[in-house]
């Protein structure tokens, strides 16, 4: 049974007119995983184009300075016996969270290397921009039950260009985030400090200070259905190592999560977290997820390396779990949607896709400030003093 306001035609997924036809009556584009289950759909293999470096003071350089090196300690039947806590919270620097980036750090690097891209302007005309952490979301959203989205998206020389806005709910959540939670998030920082060095081979040093300002970002090229993607994403770091130097396939994503003692807690985690995790990395062809298993007492007690192209296999035979064809078919329908509701070729014109938990996504239109997040200057618009280029 299809909600209604849908149909169906030859793996095609259209929005139909609601039948009590109101004036000017938005589209919306249901999210019921029931609608997204047919095949698999044409996901190209990434490819980096470049990448980026932010440093301790959050400011951009067009090169890899940030890149660290996966590091794993020696394996000698003891578990690692991280302690997550130490450094907490004297020697943390966390990022500014109310400071909203949006795409700024990307479009920096598309605006130096715009000329270079293979295919030329033309390619960009008909790609869809944005960061990996966006699309992420949309790939999840038939199954998320919690937490809902927004999406900003303005088209400029034809190209989509897709920006999240922090909901009114998330920034309350962000705003009143419990002290438990927040050493959390540091807890997660601070296991990537005891498995990466500063360079291949190095040792990893959990002394210093855990600044969230640094990053390394992959710049990556892709397709999905007919939708050319560029986007970029956070890299943990790279493994010396690996069998292929090539990026994507060096880079190794860290994460923690609390240790299982049960098989409800394992089936709960393969349901929710693993999800999470697979589409985090399925995205950017980031092979494996190493993951440390911390105690009450937060120390790290095991490891575990999950290859991102197994993880289904721990929910293939689950009822309740998900299935990654209608993650990506979701995510195939949403950018379809966007293309064609984002007809008009204006940087200052808005539409906001937004959704809730067991709702449809749907779309309102806005000008110019709150929602305008595509900086005038970076495409010769006007003069402007915002320092940006």
């Amino acid at each position: 049974m299809e909600p209604r306001g849908t149909k169906r035609g030859a793996g095609k997924i259209e929005v139909a007119e609601p039948r009590n036809k109101l004036p000017r009556s938005a589209p919306s584009l249901p999210t019921d995983p029931a609608l997204y289950s047919g095949p698999f759909p044409f996901y190209r293999r990434p490819s980096e184009l470049g990448c980026f470096s932010l440093d301790a003071q959050r400011q951009y350089h067009g090169d890899a300075r940030a890149l660290r090196y996966y590091s794993p300690p020696p394996t000698n039947g003891q578990g690692p016996n991280f302690d997550l806590r130490d450094g907490y919270p004297d020697r943390y620097q966390p990022r500014d969270e109310e400071l909203q980036e949006g795409l700024d750090h990307l479009l920096r690097w598309l605006l130096e290397h715009r000329g270079q891209l293979e295919g030329g302007p033309g390619w960009l005309a008909g790609a869809i921009v944005t960061w990996r952490g966006h699309l992420t979301k949309l790939l999840t959203t038939p199954y998320e039950r919690q937490d809902g989205w927004q999406l900003a998206a303005s088209r400029f020389q034809g190209t989509l260009y897709l920006s999240e806005v922090e909901t009114p709910a998330a920034r309350v959540q962000r705003l009143a985030r419990p002290p438990l939670l927040r050493e959390l998030m540091y807890m997660g920082y601070k296991f990537e400090q005891y498995m990466c060095a500063d360079k291949p081979g190095g040792s990893p040093d959990p002394s210093g200070e855990v600044n969230t300002n640094v990053a390394f970002c992959s710049v990556l090229r892709s397709r999905l259905g007919n939708h050319p993607l560029l986007f970029s994403g956070e890299v943990d770091c790279r493994d010396p190592q690996a069998p292929s130097t090539q990026p994507p396939t060096c880079y190794v994503e860290l994460k923690t999560s609390k240790e299982m003692h049960s098989p409800g807690q394992w089936r709960s985690f393969y349901r929710h977290k693993l999800l999470k995790w697979w589409a985090q990395s399925f995205l950017p062809g980031v092979p494996n997820v190493v993951a440390g298993f911390r105690n009450p007492e937060g120390f790290v007690c095991s490891l575990k390396t999950f290859p991102t192209m197994e993880m289904f296999e721990h929910v293939r035979n689950d009822r309740d779990g998900w299935n990654p064809s209608v993650c990506m078919n979701f995510c195939a329908a949403f950018l379809s949607f966007a293309q064609n509701t984002v007809v008009q070729d204006d940087p200052r014109l808005v539409h906001l896709f937004s959704w809730e938990p067991g709702g449809p996504v749907t779309v309102s239109v806005h000008q110019d400030a709150p929602y305008a997040f595509l900086p005038m200057c970076v495409f010769d618009i006007h003069p402007c003093s915002c320092g940006y280029i």
